[in-house]
């Protein structure tokens, strides 16, 4: 799948307000949650214990963490949008974040985004970026996060 590309500051004002596209699927492993636990040291049994979970858990077994949907969005937001033109990009964090519904082990997901908005600061841009995270064959979306980040020319 190719990703939207926006060129400079121009080329990413050019895109607020549209819908960028989709990633690839991805799949959620048991073994992904458990090094993300080990990564964390967030060991709940309803990630990491996958016979209690479905004994116990009211979603009939494991389910990754929030935490680890939100940690994917470095690997699925470039397969949506490529934003060329700058020497560099920094994190600046997020405005908000939910997680409507469970992401189950062995399920698969895939982000969408949309660029809310594209305003300039000194030596750059910073970017209002909507990711939305699906579960396939899923009625609600497993995470909704407005994400920012600033690219510097």
């Amino acid at each position: 799948m190719a990703a939207t590309t926006a060129h400079g500051i121009e080329g990413v004002q050019g895109l607020v307000g549209q819908h960028l596209g989709h990633s690839d699927w991805v799949e959620i492993t048991q073994e992904r949650v458990d090094r993300f636990a080990e990564a964390t040291g967030d060991h709940q049994w309803i990630h990491v214990d996958p016979e209690r979970a479905r004994r116990e858990s009211p979603f009939g077994g494991p389910i990754a963490h929030g935490f680890l949907t939100l940690s994917l969005l470095p690997s699925l937001t470039p397969q949506i949008v490529e934003f060329t033109g700058f020497r560099m990009v920094v994190n600046y964090g997020t405005a908000k974040v939910r997680f409507p519904a469970p992401v189950p082990v062995g399920a698969r997901v895939r982000a969408g985004a949309v660029l809310d908005s594209a305003t300039p600061v000194d030596g750059g841009v910073q970017l209002a970026l909507t990711v939305i995270v699906e579960v396939e064959g899923g009625a609600k979306p497993a995470m909704v996060a407005t994400t920012l980040s600033r690219r510097y020319l």
